[in-house]
């Protein structure tokens, strides 16, 4: 049977394999006419004698077979005296096991599960149960039967069936009522449904084109996913009613009156910021209001004039056996004066010897130092230049679960500050708005602050545009580096970035070294190419093992994307093998042996440290790993020592990563870096792009395709606007 083509089963459940109470995931043998058949799919508090009808795909596991991936199933309750009993003695329902519930179908017949739902006291009939007991056992059938109706709903209605356990965490038993009165409450961020979808079902359930429910969830909608999907802090007014004017199809007066409603209620914020009507998230709103206050006070602040500091400048220089240039000491006087300071620079300036300076002179001065970065990547590459450990800014916070809200949250805050007297970060162009937000409400009022980045390098992919915006503000003390170095300049790397920076086309034709290009027009060609390169060319010839290398793509898409490009990577490089685990998700085949990366923030992920006893929570997007091996449905991945399981419902967090996209390396440095760059939309083909790409390579830069779509990308300086009034109220206040 052809693995897309959908097929009907109906049958009794025989066994429950494998069950995740957090997420529903579960894996069950299915009695189909006699024959058992393997489903795996969302199926949350699934048991023995319940009867299913399922509708999915077939997949083939390495190991296990064919499998049904479940996409919509119905779940019908056991309903003779041998279902009704396989069902109560599976342990289905907490406080009923094989005794009880043989005693209790002798009592009941085939009306026992409605007793238990509708009637519970009446189990106290029974010898042994209790009325507390018999409360309990009615409590938690109930709770079942609320998700059974829920994930009946969702799949009536072609929603996903993992909806339903978040659903249940957010509203518990009144979920499927909470639903059906706001249907526009899946698209929030926690259930990522579609708008079309939430919608299509709003309309089904009788809500009208042009109610206020679903106007202002259309605004709502577009200002969300206009901030975090495009960096923007907020939208100017007449851009958010026109945009939802089109999403909706109603004429835009019709708005007007839902956003002051938004407004009026606390739920959306209008505010005049440089000159325009903006309309903020309240959590961006509070978040951008907060940094600037916390910022201008920072950047006010003036230290006592350390004694002696020319004499401790001049001992570090000693100790490190360096001599600072102008810029690189006005950095360190800076740090030693200021609160807050901004340090910033393209490639071979100098910012690891700045670095290492301010890192050496808040040593001596007593000051606990903490390093940080956005990502894994970068926070170990920033502990490797200085010597010393380095964490991602989500590590330094920590992360907690609020009761209140139910979601996890930093633990380190205003009431729980951080231990540190001063506070070091890198990459600090990455960090976006709600991260910066919380660092600082994280920091002692005289904790001293040291942002470090390129302001060149892509922005951050969450909302707005911080390490630019105080940067060009004004208002932050800043040393911009700008002479390179004699030993870097004779990097072709790191001249031809800044080049690019300037607008000018390198030589791509001229071997320079550590940075060439080789020409290819055809999609096929240059894909064949870069594989040549990673498995056998820089191996043999330059010895630059495989794992040192990394492939990049402005674009996941077409011929030269990250799609094709880890197909054929993975193809050469880690082939199939007898014995070498595999597990099929969605277009991939995930295989021991291949390098993955997390792509989403999960705050309470376990990891456990290798050939150690240490463990903890939490593991980021960006952090790369290599699958070591795959085993009754579970895999695990090696981070860099520290090692994470993921069973199949997790997959969703895991991609390939022998290629990965330019904006997903930010942040990262490999040894060689290998770009291909032939086609793409216009958005991403860009010189911030190219730059960055470039930037990432510590010893050799490879790019492969058109020299002309090269140069098209040094001369497209297109940046995306972003709405942003961080720097406004800065400079204004």
């Amino acid at each position: 049977m052809s693995e897309q083509e959908l097929e009907l089963l109906e049958g009794a459940v025989s066994a429950v394999i494998f069950q995740n109470e957090e997420n529903g995931y579960a894996i069950l043998k299915l009695d189909v006419r006699g024959e058992e058949v393997t489903v795996v799919g969302t199926m949350a508090g699934v048991a023995p004698g319940e009867y299913l009808s399922v509708r999915g795909r077939w997949t083939r596991h390495p190991a296990y077979g064919p499998q049904l991936k479940a996409e919509v199933v119905e779940r019908r309750l056991p309903q003779s005296l041998k279902e009704i009993f396989h069902y109560l003695s599976s342990g289905a329902v907490k406080g009923v096991g094989k005794t009880t519930a043989r005693l209790i179908i002798e009592e009941f017949g085939e009306d026992a599960l409605a007793v238990i739902e509708d009637d519970p006291e009446q189990l106290t009939k029974i010898k042994g149960i209790t009325k507390k007991r018999a409360v309990q056992i009615g409590e938690t059938f109930r709770q079942q039967m609320g998700t059974r109706r829920l994930l009946e709903f969702l799949g009536e209605h072609q929603l996903p069936m993992e909806l339903a356990v978040s659903l249940r965490r957010a509203y518990g038993d009144v979920a499927l009522e909470v639903v059906k009165a706001n249907p526009y409450l899946l698209v929030d961020r926690e259930f990522e449904v579609e708008f079309s979808q939430a919608d299509a079902l709003a309309l089904s359930l009788g809500v009208g084109p042009e109610d206020p429910l679903r106007l202002e969830a259309g605004l709502l909608f577009e200002l969300s996913h206009n901030n975090y999907n495009n960096g923007h802090t907020f939208l100017p007014r007449h851009k958010l009613l026109e945009a939802t004017a089109r999403l909706l199809e109603v004429p835009g007066d019709l708005l007007e009156e839902g956003l002051d409603a938004l407004i009026q209620r606390g739920e959306a914020e209008c505010e005049t910021v440089a000159g325009q009507e903006a309309v903020y998230l309240p959590a961006l709103y509070e978040a951008e209001m907060y940094i600037a206050q916390r910022v201008l006070e920072m950047s006010r602040a003036e230290l006592l004039p350390l004694e002696g500091l020319d004499q401790l400048i001049g001992r570090i220089e000693r100790e490190q056996r360096i001599s600072y240039a102008p810029q690189q000491r006005a950095a360190v006087e800076l740090a030693a004066n200021r609160q807050v300071m901004l340090l910033t620079g393209g490639p071979g300036t100098g910012k690891t010897t700045c670095l290492r300076g301010v890192l050496a002179l808040f040593e001596r001065l007593g000051l606990e130092t903490a390093l940080a970065a956005p990502t894994g990547r970068a926070a170990k590459r920033l502990g490797e230049l200085c010597s010393t450990d380095a964490s991602t800014i989500h590590r330094l916070l920590e992360t907690g679960f609020d009761p209140r809200s139910g979601k996890l949250v930093f633990t380190k805050n205003s009431c729980d500050p951080l231990k540190a007297d001063a506070v070091i970060v890198d990459e600090t162009s990455m960090v976006d708005v709600p991260l910066m937000a919380a660092l600082l409400d994280a920091l002692e009022g005289d904790c001293r602050l040291v942002l470090v980045g390129d302001p060149d390098q892509l922005p951050s992919v969450g909302p707005g545009a911080l390490f630019a915006d105080l940067i060009r503000s004004g208002v932050v003390p800043t040393v911009r580096l700008t002479e390179i170095f004699r030993q870097a300049a004779q990097s072709a790397i790191i001249c031809n970035a800044h080049q690019i920076n300037q607008g000018q086309v390198p030589e791509l034709l001229r071997n320079q070294g550590d940075f060439f290009c080789l020409p290819r027009r055809d999609p096929a060609a240059v894909v064949d190419t870069v594989v040549d390169l990673c498995r056998r060319r820089l191996p043999e010839r330059l010895g630059i093992p495989t794992d040192q290398i990394q492939v990049l793509s402005p674009t996941r898409r077409r011929g030269t994307g990250t799609r094709a490009l880890n197909q054929a990577l993975q193809t050469a490089l880690n082939p199939p093998l007898e014995g070498k685990g595999e597990r099929r998700f969605g277009d991939w085949i995930f295989r021991a042996g291949d390098r993955v990366m997390q792509v989403r923030n999960n705050y309470d992920i376990l990891w456990r440290e290798d050939q150690g006893t240490d463990s903890g929570m939490g593991m980021f997007n960006g952090d790369v790993g290599v699958i070591r091996s795959i085993e009754k449905e579970v895999i695990t991945v090696d981070f860099d020592g520290k090692v994470v399981e993921y069973s199949p419902d997790m997959l969703g967090e895991l991609e390939p990563a022998f290629a990965v996209t330019v904006h997903k390396a930010q942040g990262s440095e490999y040894r060689a870096v290998i770009l291909a760059a032939l086609d793409g939309a216009p958005v991403l083909m860009t010189r911030g792009v190219l730059y960055t790409a470039v930037t990432r390579a510590r010893e050799l830069f490879i790019v492969v395709g058109d020299p002309a779509v090269v140069a098209g990308m040094v001369r497209n300086n297109r940046q995306a606007k972003r709405y942003s009034g961080l720097r406004a109220r800065l400079t204004e206040s």
